[in-house]
């Protein structure tokens, strides 16, 4: 696998990396297993201290990181920014509330006696990272896990060199010991053969593509691992009426294309009731119609190109296969001739089961427009997806729109508002979006040894 800054914008090659030998991936591995024997026995209150330190970094340098974001995958300017401060949030929720986390919960035996459940760490852990949040994925992965006292390999996608390398640069300048956290710019079969074995590692954490965790999974497998998985997601936007549709619509937009459309969780699949659906399929295509992508690095674009040449070409063979095969395009549709990796934000309807549109996650600017007849066939449209990520639902009446919400069949349910993300907040799917939880006070029990301390009861 090679390592490359290639800028979306441009196509430019800015920079390129060799990808580890053996050895030195060898040398990682042993490394943050000496680091962890140290780590974890080091004072939460000064695990705290750094990572507060880690944050306030961030901040400082929000500029410089948000600048590194748009050269190597093309996220505009303001997103990037954006990206940065929710990382820094990470950071600081779980300095604030490892501790108490770890405290685990006291239970009461039937046998009698004490008994209480405490959250230790396990030991050195990998992370394998996509491209598409460069620091998000990272923190909210490594942040709960460093405070555990676990130790971190991280394997970042082949796009974002230089963003994997400056998180490791920045723990270490927040006073973090060396080895705690360390990227390894290896292989998918230097990650199989030589890391997931290794004896020194005690999970696999890893967001990215269903095949990506398929094949993780078995090796993981296959030497008793533990792994967490965030995969795919074609999140359904549910549409119960015709109410303040401007404002849904604003959300619809945004749910779709921010991120260029590139998010697991944006908002794909968009199901209206047949009441609303003309008035908001016309309001929301005059929209997208509306957004001209433009350079990443103004601050005032919101939709930038995609992360690659053959992602965008990816996309743009989803697209035609369904024009093939009979669907409409309301907005956009075509690629943007200019160099780098250019596409409109795209808005399709008449879409059917046996185009790839339907079933398959679009990874870009592209949305597609369902008309149904009632709440039941929104469900039943909604819930017919492989992936069971994250999902909205929008009517006036939010107490009918919460129960539809408890219907749909995903991690993640957002009433008149897009699924989104924040420290305190759980996020994962079910189905082939993947297992496990980050984030909020579960993020920090996926890698933990729940131990159970008992005492017997006084006789």
């Amino acid at each position: 696998m090679a390592y490359a800054t290639i800028n979306p914008a441009t196509g430019e090659t800015v920079k390129e990396f060799p990808t580890a030998s053996d050895q030195e991936i060898r040398d990682a591995v042993k490394r943050s297993g000496e680091a962890y024997k140290s780590w974890r026995d080091t004072p939460v209150s000064e695990r705290a201290q750094l990572m507060h330190k880690l944050a306030e970094l961030y901040r400082e340098r929000r500029q410089e990181l948000a600048k590194i974001l748009t050269g190597e995958m093309g996220k505009p300017k303001a997103q990037a920014i954006g990206e940065v401060k929710l990382v820094a949030a990470i950071y600081d929720y779980y300095a604030d509330n490892a501790e108490g986390f770890m405290e685990g919960r006291t239970l009461e035996p039937s046998t009698g006696g004490q008994a209480r459940v405490v959250l230790e760490s396990t030991g050195s852990l990998l992370g394998i990272m996509p491209w598409n949040f460069p620091y998000y994925q990272v923190a909210r992965f490594a942040a709960p896990n460093v405070m555990l006292g676990n130790t971190i390999l991280l394997k970042h996608a082949g796009n974002v060199p230089q963003s994997a390398l400056v998180q490791e640069e920045l723990f270490r300048e927040a006073g973090f010991p060396e080895d705690v956290y360390i990227n390894i710019f290896a292989s998918s079969d230097q990650i199989a053969d030589i890391v997931i074995p290794d004896p020194v590692v005690q999970g696999v954490s890893l967001t990215g593509s269903e095949r990506a965790g398929s094949s993780v999974a078995a090796t993981a497998g296959k030497h008793l691992k533990k792994v967490v998985l965030e995969l795919g997601g074609s999140d359904p936007f549910i549409v119960l009426d015709g109410e303040n549709l401007d404002r849904t619509v604003k959300h619809a937009v945004r749910g779709r294309m921010s991120n260029s459309g590139q998010a697991c969780t944006n908002s794909k699949r968009f199901i209206v009731l047949e009441d609303a659906y003309e008035s908001f399929v016309e309001k929301f295509s005059q929209a997208v119609q509306g957004i001209e992508a433009g350079d990443p690095a103004d601050e005032n674009t919101f939709l930038g190109p995609i992360s690659t040449v053959g992602a965008r070409d990816e996309i743009m063979e989803q697209v035609q296969d369904a024009i093939d095969k009979g669907a409409s395009v309301l907005a956009g549709g075509k690629k943007i001739d200019r160099d780098g990796a250019w596409m409109e934000a795209t808005v399709l309807a008449d879409v059917t089961p046996e185009m790839r549109a339907y079933a398959e996650e679009i990874f870009g600017p592209v949305a597609v427009v369902y008309k149904v007849k009632d709440a039941d066939e929104a469900i039943e449209l909604a819930n017919s997806s492989p992936f069971g990520l994250g999902g909205s639902v929008f009517g006036a009446d939010e107490a009918a729109a919460l129960d539809i919400a408890k219907r749909v069949e995903s991690g993640m349910v957002y009433v008149n508002e897009t699924t989104g993300t924040a420290p305190d907040l759980p996020f994962g799917g079910v189905k082939r979006s993947g297992v496990g939880r980050e984030l909020g006070p579960f993020g920090i029990e996926e890698f933990a040894n729940k131990k159970l301390l008992h005492t017997p009861a006084k006789k």
